[in-house]
Formats: structure tokens, sequence, C-alpha cells
């Protein structure tokens, strides 16, 4: 059942354990309270969605890719390393805690910055992939 879809599925495991491996060390080096606000997960989740957004424009409209890097690392590491699952224990935690206005704050907070962190690297991604061949930066040479 799986003979076509193993090389895709241990892509997909390795690159998971790298991501979460990396989420775990983020953790390690700025550890947040059990009431404090989520920065942590936070500025993880941000930058997990700003590497998706350079990755997948590089990897679609950049020069071809290796038919297993899309899952390696767009499903596999990122998806390791993101965690939009301690995000909504997060809110949870906080609400429970009485902290309405930090949970609700968290909660919208991670939304618009991970949204805008993916279709800001996008943009960027884009405008150098497509940039015209001999274009300077700044202007004319």
């Amino acid at each position: 059942m799986l003979r076509g879809q193993g090389p895709a599925v241990a892509v997909v495991a390795l690159g998971g354990a790298i991501g979460a491996v990396a989420r775990y060390a983020a953790g390690l080096g700025w550890e947040t309270g059990s009431t404090a606000f989520p920065w942590t997960t936070l500025l993880i989740n941000v930058v997990g969605c700003a590497v998706i957004g350079v990755f997948l424009v590089a990897i679609t409209e950049g020069r071809p890719a290796h038919p297993l890097l899309r899952p390696f690392f767009g499903t596999g590491v990122l998806g390791g390393f993101t965690t939009f699952s301690t995000y909504a224990v997060d809110v949870r935690r906080l609400l429970e805690a009485g902290r309405l206005g930090p949970g609700l704050a968290y909660l919208g907070l991670t939304l618009a910055a991970a949204m805008g962190a993916v279709w800001t690297a996008a943009v960027l991604t884009r405008r150098l992939i497509h940039r015209p061949a001999g274009s300077v930066r700044g202007g004319a040479r």
C-alpha cells in the first residue's frame, strides 16, 4: 500500500523530527511561564509561516525542485516546527486562568501575524524571483 508513497512518508517523518527538535530548542532558549503571554510560540509560528511563504514561492515559481523537497521541508520540517496545536492550548490556558485580554489578543495576534508573515514573505520572494535580468537594486546604474 505505501510502496509508492514510502519515500514521501519517510522524508516527512525525518523532516518532522528535525522541525520538532528545532521548536523544542527554541522553547528551551526562551521559556515562557505557565500564565505568561506565549511569546515563544507566537514567534515560532510567525517565523515558520514566513519561511513557508519564501519556500513555496521558490519551489513553485523558481528553480525546479526535487519531488521530495516539498514533503520533506514544507510538510515535515515546517510542520514539525510550527505549532498551531500549542497555540490553541495556549489560548485555552490563558482564558481558563482568567486572562481574557491576553488570551484574545494572542488569538488574534497569532492569526494576523502568521497570515501577514506568509503573505509578505511570498510577495517579497516573488519580486526577487521575477526581477528582470540585469536589474540592479535601487534603480538605474
